[in-house]
């Protein structure tokens, strides 16, 4: 009977001790490899940032993203005024360290969104946002717009850029979703992709976004086939959610207060 409580308690002593050797182990390496992903989450995001843009390479290397990217203004933005916020009203240093998405969560840096306006589906809106932009010779180029809302059966997360008029599309894409393979995830078909390039988000007025997408193809005839998409086959609620979150962040709600500024010069 000794024995066996002896071999009871080595047991115990031996699979505590490995417990205690393996969480230090898996702790060790997390906090080794912290700094490699926040790394490879950065250069990610400039990647999507770069392929909104048109401005990726085929097989572009981690060096030529970063120099790429370089050539870009990271702004942030206060949605409601359209103006320039420095780092430091958000607690950063750094704008790029700044996470919107995470602030939309937070009632003191968000504001909570009507159900009879919240046509993206995202709830809160972050009182901030980041920007992108480029400007070679004193004229601006482009300008990249983080955008998100909900599809079918999850939120998209993406960028949209416009040239320097701020009304032509320069490119979209996602980064994060989880719709429909074959269906809804042909947001990620660079053929679908392709056909939002040199549409045009505003009319004359440049104040509400004219965005559709459409069941069935765009008619080649249609009066105002500049602001429509062809809808996704067989994904009618993905194509529905996409063409909302594009017009609430390019609308009074999102962007268009900050493109108005930027178009005439007051920021």
């Amino acid at each position: 009977m000794a024995k066996a409580k002896e071999t009871v308690s080595r047991t115990l002593i031996v699979a505590l001790v490995l417990s205690i050797v393996f969480s230090v182990v898996v702790s060790t390496a997390a906090v080794m490899l912290k700094p490699a992903q926040v790394k490879n989450q950065s250069l990610d995001i400039k990647t999507n940032i770069l392929s909104a843009a048109g401005m990726l390479p085929a097989g572009a290397s981690a060096e030529q993203i970063e120099e790429l990217f370089s050539r870009f203004d990271v702004r942030l933005v206060d949605l409601d005024t359209g103006e320039y916020v420095e780092p430091s009203a958000v607690g950063v240093e750094d704008p790029m360290k700044f996470d919107m998405y995470k602030a939309a969560s937070d009632p003191k840096l968000s504001t909570s969104i009507p159900a009879s306006e919240d046509v993206a589906g995202i709830k809160r809106r972050p009182n901030i946002a980041k920007v992108y932009t480029l400007t070679e010779n004193g004229k601006l180029k482009r300008v990249v717009l983080p955008v998100h809302g909900y599809g079918l059966w999850s939120t998209l997360y993406g960028f949209i850029s416009l040239e320097g008029d701020l009304n032509t599309i320069e490119g979209l894409g996602f980064y994060s979703h989880a719709e429909t393979p074959g269906l809804g995830g042909e947001v990620d078909n660079p053929r679908w992709k392709q056909q939002w390039v040199g549409k045009k988000v505003y009319e004359d007025d440049m104040t509400k976004p004219q965005i559709r997408l459409v069941k069935g193809g765009v008619d080649a005839n249609a009066p105002d086939k500049e602001h429509k998409v062809d809808a996704l086959s067989g994904a009618t609620l993905t194509s529905r959610g996409v063409e909302h979150l594009i017009n609430y962040w390019l609308g009074e709600r999102g962007y268009a207060t900050f493109l108005q500024k930027l178009r005439q010069g007051e920021v």
